[in-house]
C-alpha cells in the first residue's frame, strides 16, 4: 500500500534513545510495535490525507487492545506553537520510548526535530 513499508513490516529508523519514526502504520503493525518496546504512539498525519489511509480512531483503538497509548496531533504544513506543545507534553509524559508516525516517516522526524531546536516558552 505505502511504499515506505517492507514485507508487510514497518520500516522503524530509532532518531535517539527516547524516539523513534515511522511511516503510515496499520493495525496489524502494532503487535511488533509494542513487542519492539514502545508503549507509546504519535501521529502528526491527518486522517483523509490520502484513500486507503487507516483513520487514527481504528489505530488508536487496535492499540489500546495491546495496551499502547496513541495520541493524535495533525500537522499540515508548519505546525503551530499549540501542536508544538502538546508533542512536547507527549514526550516528557511518556515512560519509554515513543514512536512517531506520518505517511512516510519524513515529517514526524522534521518536527521531532523542531521541538527539539526552539525553546519552550519561558526559557531563553
Amino acid at each position: 500500500m505505502w511504499p515506505f513499508r517492507r514485507r508487510g513490516k514497518p520500516r522503524i529508523r530509532k532518531i535517539d534513545d527516547r524516539f523513534s519514526a515511522t511511516g503510515q502504520l496499520c493495525p496489524e503493525d502494532l503487535p511488533a510495535v509494542a513487542g519492539a518496546g514502545f508503549r507509546v504512539l504519535v501521529c502528526v498525519r491527518p486522517d483523509g490525507e490520502e484513500r486507503g489511509q487507516p483513520d487514527f480512531a481504528t489505530i488508536a483503538a487496535a492499540a489500546a487492545r495491546l495496551g499502547l497509548t496513541a495520541r493524535h496531533i495533525p500537522v499540515s504544513g508548519q505546525p503551530s506553537a499549540g501542536q508544538i506543545a502538546a508533542f512536547r507534553c507527549i514526550l516528557a509524559e511518556a515512560g519509554g520510548p515513543v514512536l512517531g508516525w506520518c505517511r512516510s516517516g519524513m515529517r514526524v522526524r522534521a518536527f521531532y526535530a523542531l521541538c527539539r531546536q526552539q525553546p519552550a516558552a519561558g526559557r531563553a
